[in-house]
């Protein structure tokens, strides 16, 4: 805090009640990063923007997260609860997954299959896989693509 503060040219108690805590400064880097990543969907180049096909944006999508959580997981572990995501860019992400899954006509239960589609990517799964497993991140991308083609294409 002592640093964001001196860099910011202004006092620690300034820091403290813009952010709260530590905590708090964390999440609110997490926020611009998880901003970026939302206009990227809305209105970035494709593959992650509008104007590829869906199971082009949906593997974008996936890689992208894998990227970003990997990129950011000290940050993301630093924030603590005040990192996690928050409801309304989790319901983003998953409302956006869901929507290409529909136009794939992916049939069943697509909540649950967003979801079961978001969870290798959160930072525990990632974590696990990288640093105690010691997975290269192109195999766990091989593997997050072969869940999307075995749920896509039954």
């Amino acid at each position: 805090m002592d640093a964001v503060a001196s860099r910011a040219g202004v006092g620690k108690g300034t820091v403290f009640r813009r952010f709260e805590s530590r905590e708090g400064l964390m999440a609110a880097v997490l926020n611009r990063s998880e901003t970026a990543f939302q206009a990227a969907i809305i209105s970035g180049p494709p593959p992650l923007g509008p104007g590829a096909e869906p199971m082009d944006r949906l593997l974008a999508l996936g890689h992208t997260r894998i990227e970003l959580n990997l990129l950011h997981r000290r940050l993301i572990n630093a924030a603590g609860r005040a990192g996690a995501r928050s409801y309304a860019a989790v319901s983003f992400t998953a409302m956006h997954l869901r929507s290409l899954l529909a136009e794939l006509d992916v049939r069943g239960d697509l909540p649950f299959l967003t979801t079961a589609l978001l969870a290798p990517l959160e930072v525990p799964v990632l974590e696990q896989q990288v640093e105690i497993e010691e997975m290269q991140v192109r195999r766990i991308i091989i593997g997050w693509e072969d869940l999307v083609n075995r749920v896509v294409n039954g």
